[in-house]
């Protein structure tokens, strides 16, 4: 090669053909059409925008009272700031709040050392196992603490708890449902296809409802179940099913190689499922399967139809007092954000997952 060939490749491209500059080019500014869709686009943008920053920021009121609220030309966050401990825990007793608080302080710190690979290990199970009873405890009560009856939980700490422990145990279970389905004895395949299609096919509010209402129904004279009970049972059962065809999508991607390998080596069936086929199938539905994550934890806002008062729910509570019952807008939105934010971070980490194992096969 000769030496002015080789400096120009070494040169890479022109500044004009990459860089924000090129892109918005080619994209946005590469027809007569697009240019002038692009700047009717952009203004109403800055337009809306600017709007909505005069209305939540720049006219809003913080922290003042209803009265100054009405006068206000913006949005009412004095609202969040009035009934923020409504919102967050329900009728939780206001004395005992710190518990419920403190239980979630305890969840969100196990979130970054679980989002280190290198300490995945046995220990990181035994700080989680550790921290969900230290959570149960402060929440419900006893050893020296004062019990909390369930109808009293509500807000953020309910929806934590119904969506943590509805996919902790639907998980095993979705898994045991997309084995089953694929069994070889007509029993327990056709058991499995009967139970995920049932719960597929029915709306998880007919759950709640039939957990609330038929559970007591079995019970004999004298036993009852408690309402929370109830509803994480529904949860459980219908995240499940849903879970359970994810699982067997990821089975049947799964080379017939795989299990003949597996085979081949003189596993036994437990072994092979547990060391070879499931590791490799969980790891290709990643995707849907946090999909499924991100449902559940947003289906427990529909356990207020039976009573219990979730995040949507306290907010709703909160912004039913006469003189802050003009701006229950603003709590939704501060739902949302709180909504938002557990979900793109389950989305972030299951991209952070793919790539993560997707580097490891590489290697």
């Amino acid at each position: 090669m000769s030496s002015a060939a080789q400096t120009l490749s070494d040169q890479g491209p022109p500044s004009g053909m990459t860089g924000p500059v090129a892109w918005a080019r080619a994209n946005l500014f590469n027809s007569w059409t697009n240019s002038i869709l692009t700047v009717i686009a952009l203004y109403i943008i800055v337009r809306v925008g600017w709007s909505l920053i005069g209305w939540g920021i720049v006219n809003a009121e913080w922290t003042g009272n209803a009265a100054a609220c009405h006068k206000a030309a913006g949005a009412c966050w004095a609202v969040i700031h009035e009934k923020f401990r409504l919102m967050l825990f329900g009728t939780y007793p206001y004395a005992q709040q710190w518990r419920p608080a403190l239980a979630i302080v305890l969840f969100l710190a196990m979130i970054p050392p679980s989002c280190v690979r290198q300490i995945w290990n046995r220990w990181l199970l035994v700080a989680w196992a550790i921290v969900l009873f230290v959570m149960g405890w402060l929440m419900f009560g006893g050893l020296g603490l004062p019990t909390v009856q369930t109808s009293n939980f509500g807000g953020l700490p309910l929806t934590l708890m119904l969506s943590i422990v509805g996919i902790l145990f639907a998980f095993p279970l979705a898994m045991v449902l997309a084995l089953g389905r694929r069994s070889r004895l007509p029993v327990v395949r056709s058991f499995c296809i009967g139970y995920i299609e049932f719960f597929r096919g029915v709306p998880l509010i007919s759950l709640l409802f039939l957990a609330s209402a038929m559970f007591p129904l079995f019970m004999p004279v004298g036993v009852t179940i408690d309402g929370l009970l109830r509803a994480q049972i529904a949860v459980i059962l219908f995240a499940a099913a849903y879970m359970a065809e994810v699982i067997r999508a990821g089975l049947q991607a799964l080379p017939k190689g795989q299990y003949e390998a597996a085979e081949a080596l003189g596993l036994s069936y437990p072994k092979r499922t547990v060391l070879i086929v499931l590791p490799q199938a969980l790891k290709i539905v990643i995707p849907p399967l946090v999909n499924n994550f991100i449902g559940t934890f947003k289906n427990t806002s529909l356990v207020v139809i039976i009573g219990l008062f979730d995040l949507l729910g306290t907010i709703k509570l909160a912004t039913q007092d006469p003189v802050w019952r003009s701006f229950s807008f603003e709590g939704y939105i501060f739902a949302a954000v709180l909504f938002f934010v557990f979900c793109f971070f389950m989305s972030k980490f299951s991209q952070y997952l793919e790539k993560l194992l997707s580097r490891s096969k590489t290697r």
